[in-house]
């Protein structure tokens, strides 16, 4: 089985989610890059694979920095490098036999390249469309796990406790 590589393009994707969009537009940026990274880290236990987001420099001035944080790998561009072109430079890099290398992003220039080049291309929006379905999901079994955990403990089956409601309304009528 490939080893499964997700290249996100951070400030794309800030760009293109409701809420990110929003910080990014109060100049919060840092707080929109740290949910951001908050949201994928929690996605990252689900897609069983390498999480590599990277950021423009331009944003940042001065910062060139990687590091790695809640098993994700953040990648902060030199100033002379776009995030674009660094992602397709990684992209064309990673994308061996072994790999299958996603890029997240809904820039067309870049999609197109990273395509052209073999690997997978997924628009920003579509990520969040998929991050909301697993809470969605996620909700769902929580949920399902808490019926069966009442219903588990519960010693009463349910024609008693109808017995025991009639009995209490009929207890609390004669008052």
């Amino acid at each position: 089985m490939k080893k499964q590589i997700m290249i996100v393009d951070g400030y794309n994707v800030i760009g293109s989610w409701p809420q990110l969009a929003h910080l990014k537009k109060l100049d919060r940026l840092e707080e929109a890059r740290d949910r951001l990274l908050d949201i994928l880290a929690n996605y990252r236990k689900f897609f069983e694979g390498q999480i590599i987001v990277v950021f423009d420099a331009m944003y940042v001035p001065g910062i060139k920095e990687q590091f790695s944080k809640w098993d994700l790998d953040v990648v902060f561009t030199p100033e002379a490098v776009t995030a674009d072109t660094y992602i397709q430079n990684l992209s064309e890099k990673l994308n061996i036999i072994s790999n299958q290398v996603t890029v997240v992003t809904s820039d067309q220039a870049v999609q197109w390249t990273i395509f052209s080049r073999g690997a997978v291309r997924l628009p920003s929006y579509e990520l969040y469309q998929r991050i909301k379905e697993m809470h969605r999901q996620l909700d769902q079994e929580s949920r399902q796990h808490h019926d069966r955990s009442v219903q588990r403990n519960n010693p009463w089956r349910e024609d008693q406790l109808e017995l025991l409601a009639k009995l209490r309304d009929h207890l609390s009528s004669k008052s």
